[in-house]
């Protein structure tokens, strides 16, 4: 028995890792709900960066940033973050991993819609309003793409002169066999 055991435990321990790099992204949390804008750049001062930053800082801009169902990713020293909030390392490696980016020194501006594909991607400086214009050419049913929420479970109130019913005894384990 303890063989078995330490047996699994050591093939999950291996085989665990790579179960999880198939759909460990944190774009995936946002699939059907928003368009993630992903920048990856060298730097904090890397000027596509600094422009973009300055883009999205103007109240008309960020509205029409919130209007669109968009969410900002920035990777800046391989340090990455969501909406301004940290992410951890192994969730930025996961970002970038599953944008299945090639090497380069250049900093990205990828635009992904809401099914999870990539609708923009761009090395070097990029207006916003080209993003913006990548975003209202897309089709009507990617515009309208959400995740379903499930309907409501309404309860039913018991009614008057009406038998309870009682929960049942859980059921017992089965006994595992001696080695």
């Amino acid at each position: 028995m303890l063989i078995r055991s330490l047996t699994l435990a050591t093939l999950l321990a291996i085989a665990g890792p790579l179960f999880a790099a198939d759909g460990d992204s944190p774009l995936d949390m946002d699939k059907g709900r928003a368009r993630p804008l992903i920048v990856i750049a060298p730097s904090t001062v890397d000027p596509t960066w600094v422009n973009l930053k300055k883009s999205l800082d103007e109240p008309a801009n960020r509205k029409g940033f919130t209007e669109r169902n968009m969410v900002l990713y920035t990777v800046l020293n391989l340090m990455g973050q969501r909406e301004g909030k940290d992410l951890g390392p192994q969730d930025t490696a996961a970002l970038i991993r599953s944008l299945k980016l090639g090497a380069g020194a250049k900093s990205k501006v990828i635009l992904v819609g809401k099914d999870g594909e990539k609708k923009l991607e761009e090395s070097g400086a990029v207006e916003l309003k080209t993003i913006f214009d990548a975003v209202d050419q897309l089709p009507a049913s990617e515009k309208e793409a959400t995740v379903p929420t499930p309907p409501p479970v309404a309860e039913t109130a018991p009614t008057k002169g009406a038998k309870g019913t009682k929960p049942g005894k859980p059921a017992k384990p089965p006994e595992m066999p001696n080695d």
